[in-house]
């Protein structure tokens, strides 16, 4: 039987090379806080709306067909994690996806997802 110790997949100074690697707990609480928010149909669906090009609020309800208010709600959550952003023209707010990481991370999700099917 061998020692346990014998077998190691990894020495500390690799471990701790790996653990300096890892995202700051600030940048990892903020990941969490993304990565909840993408766990609501909701807010999923106007993100993947959004990749397909700017939409004002009522817009957005009538596609997803829910209240103004739960599209409000949603998109005031989205805005706080700077996924989405805002601009006002005339009497409406418009909304946009806040930047290509977004963009990206929506299209990698979507093709990571249609693997398996």
């Amino acid at each position: 039987m061998k020692n346990p110790t014998e077998h190691l997949c990894a020495d500390e100074r690799t471990i701790s090379k790996m653990l300096n690697n890892l995202p700051s707990e600030k940048d990892l609480s903020r990941i969490c806080d993304i990565l909840g928010a993408m766990n609501s149909g909701t807010r999923l669906k106007t993100l993947y709306l959004l990749l397909e090009g700017e939409m004002c609020v009522r817009e957005l309800a009538m596609a997803l067909q829910v209240s103004q208010p739960t599209i409000s709600h949603s998109l005031r959550t989205l805005r706080q994690l700077d996924l989405v952003r805002v601009r006002k023209e005339g009497r409406f707010a418009v909304y946009y996806l806040a930047d290509e990481h977004v963009s990206t991370f929506l299209e990698m999700f979507r093709q990571h997802a249609g693997e398996y099917k």
